[in-house]
C-alpha cells in the first residue's frame, strides 16, 4: 500500500452566497463533475429544478450562517458519511472521477483550511460505513463494507485506519452497505443497510462490533429497515434519523432511539423533511440534519432537534444543497464536503461549506 502523501494546497474558497436555489445566478465554477464523463463543469441546470430549502419547522431562534471553504481535490459524492480524526474531517470511498469502486481517501484540517490525500482503503467501495472509535493513541477510524458496483453489491470486508496505515478486521457477517455506524463505550453499532445486486434491498440489523475482540454480535433490530440514515449519540443512547425504505421514492421520516442498557427502540418526533442521504451530527446540544434526497428533490433543509423538548426546529439552509456527502463538527463548526448537486449519483461535487450558530 502507498505511504507517501501529498499535500494538495487549498483551492480557493468560493464566496458566502446565498441558497442556490434561491439565486438560480449564483455558481461554483468549475466544482463539478458527471459521473459519465470527465472534465469539471459548472452547477449543472438540474440542481435548480430539484433543490429544496423551505422547511415546515419552525425557525429556531439562532438560525445560524455558512460560509464557503476549500473544495475537496476532486469532486466525490456517496461516500455515504465521513468522520473527525484527530482534529479533521475524513472521507473514504465514494464516486468520483467517472469510478464507483476507488479507494479515495482525503482528509481536511479546519485550521489550515487545506486537504490532504492519504493512504486508501485496503477494498475501494461506495457508501462505506464509518466511526471513528477510541482515544488518544489508540484512536483508529473503523470501514465497515461498502458497494462496489452504483449503490448496490456490497462486500463484507472491514479495516481500521491508525493515522499511518490500514488493517484488516474480521469480515462482517454478511456483505452490506449504506449502514449507520456509530461508536459507543467499548463497541461500534452497525445498524441497517441494504443488500443484494439486481434485488437490493434495505434491511433492519443491528450489529455489534467489539473492537477488543474483534469480533459482531447481534442486537435488538431497528423497528424498520432502511438504509442511508443519520445516526448520532445523545446521553448513551442512537438515534436513527430518516433513511430510505429500499429507494428514495420511499424515504422515511421516522426517528428512533436505541437503550444499549435496555436493548429497545423508543420512538421519538419524526424529521419534518422525509430525507436520505443527509448529514447528521450532534452540535451546541442538539441533532442537526442537512441535504439529502428525495423524488427529483436535493434538499438544503437544516433542522435541529433538542432532546429535551423533543422538537424539531430548522435553521439557515445549506448554500448548496446536496445529498451523498459527509458531514462532520470539528471546533464550533458542522463541515460538510462533497455531495451530490441533484436527485441520484450523476453528478459529482468538490463542495465544502461549514455552519456555524451566529
Amino acid at each position: 500500500m502507498p505511504t507517501r502523501r501529498h499535500l494538495l494546497a487549498a483551492l480557493p474558497a468560493i464566496a458566502a452566497a446565498p441558497a442556490l436555489a434561491q439565486n438560480p445566478h449564483a455558481h461554483h465554477s468549475g466544482q463539478f463533475e458527471r459521473l459519465n464523463q470527465p472534465g469539471r463543469i459548472d452547477t449543472p441546470a438540474l440542481h435548480f429544478q430539484h433543490a429544496v430549502t423551505e422547511s415546515p419547522a419552525p425557525k429556531a431562534a439562532r438560525q445560524g450562517s455558512w460560509r464557503a471553504r476549500a473544495p475537496l481535490p476532486i469532486p466525490r459524492t456517496e461516500m455515504a458519511w465521513a468522520v473527525g480524526f484527530k482534529g479533521r474531517m475524513h472521507l473514504c470511498g465514494g464516486y468520483a472521477e467517472q469510478r464507483v469502486d476507488k479507494p479515495y481517501h482525503h482528509a481536511y484540517d479546519p485550521a489550515s483550511d487545506r486537504w490532504e490525500e492519504l493512504p486508501p482503503l485496503p477494498r475501494g467501495a461506495n457508501h462505506v460505513g464509518l466511526a471513528t472509535h477510541g482515544v488518544g493513541a489508540d484512536e483508529r477510524i473503523f470501514a465497515f463494507g461498502g458497494f462496489i458496483e452504483q449503490n448496490r453489491t456490497p462486500h463484507d470486508e472491514a479495516f481500521a485506519f491508525d493515522g499511518t496505515r490500514w488493517t484488516k478486521l474480521r469480515r462482517l457477517p454478511e456483505a452490506c452497505g449504506a449502514m449507520a455506524c456509530l461508536a459507543l463505550g467499548g463497541n461500534i453499532h452497525i445498524i441497517g443497510g441494504a443488500i443484494g445486486s439486481d434485488n437490493r434491498r434495505s434491511i433492519d440489523w443491528h450489529l455489534v462490533y467489539d473492537v477488543k475482540a474483534d469480533r459482531y454480535s447481534r442486537r435488538q433490530p431497528m423497528p424498520l429497515g432502511r438504509d442511508h440514515c443519520g445516526i448520532v449519540a445523545v446521553n448513551g443512547k442512537i438515534h436513527i434519523i430518516a433513511g430510505r425504505v429500499d429507494s428514495f421514492h420511499t424515504n422515511s421520516n421516522l426517528h428512533h432511539a436505541y437503550d444499549p442498557q435496555t436493548d429497545a427502540w423508543e420512538f421519538l418526533a419524526p424529521i419534518p423533511t422525509a430525507r436520505s442521504g443527509h448529514g447528521s451530527v450532534f452540535f451546541a446540544g442538539r441533532i442537526f440534519c442537512m441535504g439529502g434526497e428525495g423524488t427529483n428533490r436535493v434538499y438544503g433543509q437544516v433542522e435541529s432537534f433538542d432532546p429535551a423538548k423533543n422538537l424539531w426546529e430548522s435553521h439557515a439552509p445549506m448554500l448548496t444543497p446536496r445529498h451523498g456527502m459527509g458531514a462532520v463538527v470539528l471546533g464550533e463548526e458542522i463541515y460538510v464536503a462533497g455531495g451530490g448537486p441533484q436527485m441520484g449519483g450523476g453528478v459529482k461535487s468538490a463542495i465544502n461549506e461549514a455552519f456555524r450558530l451566529a
